[in-house]
């Protein structure tokens, strides 16, 4: 009895996560008109920034993944840059979905 309790409970979460799973993928259709802010800056090759000063990342061809922490680590401060907390913070979690499976599928 205690194993098919077990098995239940991992059935359970297994299938939570299968749910947040497809409810988190990203539409790069979407994601294609919500990057247009990043692509200002992330889009220019060799682009720097004024202040402060230092070479901006080009995001294209980025992990999907990657993109989702870094933009979800700005909009809860947790990575320091006062502009990328303005545009993360009013960006909801299928926004950064959206956003990462565009800049993913570009080079």
């Amino acid at each position: 009895m205690k194993n098919l309790k077990k098995l239940a409970s991992l059935t359970a979460a297994s299938i939570s996560l299968l749910a947040v799973t497809v409810v988190n993928a990203g539409d790069p259709d979407a994601g294609k008109q919500k990057a247009e802010t990043c692509l200002g800056c992330h889009g220019i090759p060799g682009y720097v920034n004024t202040y402060p000063t230092y070479h901006v990342p080009k995001i294209g061809g980025q992990h999907e993944s990657y993109i989702i922490a870094a933009l979800q680590a700005y909009r809860d401060k947790q990575r320091s840059h006062d502009t990328m907390h303005a545009n993360a913070s009013s960006l909801s979690d299928e926004d950064m979905a959206d956003i990462a499976a565009y800049l993913s599928s570009i080079k």
